[in-house]
């Protein structure tokens, strides 16, 4: 079996995700190529402790990154830092010859994802790819199948969101995520916008223009001392498109929303396409349940709703009939990517990670909707 070296710059909560999944790469059957992390990078070295209890064959820990690049055993790199060092990172760990799979934004802001865009294309040796969990789910992977067919017919309209806490408490500590330096003018678009944009994207639905209404509903959060400072960045976005059917070449309203101040979620994906043909939804809130109408003329229009079981894309020791939840999404995302840097990756559009050319199409949205928002106005793409 091949193992692949991974170094980890960012070891906090997605850092430990990679490595737990790692932890569980035997709950994988049938697969001929495996990570292996030896090396961790990361500024506070509390983080060390956890990484050093849990695997032994790490045998470098620092908090300058570019000594993980310097280390030749390291062939790939995950790196979860925030958005502000996106641009420098990512293009010292193409440089240095390391495959990388990187959090989403992929850059600050559009200039910066077009620099990470340019490296990339000056390295084609290197393998990119961007992170994204939530098509993995046993009931996208089905909906994906079906948009590769033309079993909706001509679309109506496709919805996709992620409403990813309720933040409604004003006294909630700020973060770096609400803070435009680190973050970026993007606010929740940039932390979470390719969520949902990534399967509408790999589907073809790219949008020809953007009309956005962008929210503010927090303007000061208390610091760690307990001082208020301005809180700036969009709490939520709902951003309404145009886009065209790649099968039938109309346009239809792509609605893509994130909300970081959303009463009642925790964390919640959706996704919904509806055509003439047939119509299908998804939510992460009831995780296992497909909801799908296939209409035949004279026929009643009525929604089935299918409750998949532990129907992964990679198999596992899991049986069929087992639930599915988001540490499995998070290994099914990490075989993907390490399947298609082997290239052993099985057939299906919507298997590989999100290609670094849909982050372009992302950062190309987020920027012509925040046009959008200073001139109330259309934005074409």
């Amino acid at each position: 079996m091949r193992t692949i070296k991974f170094g980890i710059i960012g070891p906090g909560l997605m850092g430990r995700e990679f490595a737990s999944a790692c932890a569980r790469w035997c709950h994988l059957t049938g697969m001929d190529v495996k990570p292996e992390l030896v090396a961790v990078c990361g500024r506070d070295p509390a983080r060390y402790r956890w990484y050093q209890e849990n695997f032994p064959p790490i045998r470098q820990f620092t908090a300058d990154y570019r000594e993980l690049l310097a280390n030749d055993e390291v062939e790939a790199v995950y790196c979860a830092v925030p958005h502000d060092l996106h641009e420098q990172f990512y293009c010292d760990i193409i440089k240095s010859g390391k495959h990388l799979l990187g959090e989403k934004p992929f850059g600050i802001d559009k200039k910066a994802n077009d620099t990470i865009m340019q490296c990339i294309k000056e390295h084609p040796e290197v393998f990119v790819r961007c992170s994204s969990e939530f098509p993995y789910y046993p009931p996208m992977q089905k909906i994906g199948k079906l948009l590769e067919t033309d079993f909706f017919g001509k679309i109506i309209e496709v919805n996709s969101g992620f409403l990813h806490s309720s933040d409604l408490n004003p006294d909630k500590v700020i973060n770096w995520k609400r803070m435009v330096q680190f973050n970026g003018e993007y606010g929740c678009m940039g932390d979470l916008g390719m969520h949902a944009c990534h399967v509408p994207f790999r589907a073809g639905f790219t949008p020809k223009n953007v009309r956005a209404i962008l929210s503010k509903l927090v303007p000061e959060r208390p610091d760690k001392n307990g001082n208020l400072v301005p809180c700036v960045t969009w709490d939520n976005a709902t951003l309404l498109c145009e886009a065209v059917d790649p099968h039938h070449h109309h346009s239809f309203p792509l609605t893509i929303k994130t909300q970081r101040i959303a009463p009642g979620e925790t964390d919640t994906w959706y996704f919904e396409i509806k055509g003439m043909r047939g119509c299908a939804g998804w939510s992460s809130k009831n995780p296992r349940r497909l909801e799908l109408l296939e209409y035949t003329p004279g026929g009643i229009q009525a929604l089935q709703q299918i409750d998949m079981g532990y129907e992964s894309i990679f198999p596992t020791v899991t049986g069929a009939i087992f639930e599915f939840g988001f540490t499995d999404a998070i290994l099914q995302m990490w075989a993907a990517f390490v399947g298609e840097l082997a290239g052993i990756l099985p057939d299906g559009k919507f298997v590989p990670c999100v290609t670094p050319e849909e982050t372009a199409l992302s950062h190309k949205l987020f920027t012509a909707a925040l046009e959008s928002w200073k001139n109330s106005s259309t934005v074409t793409l």
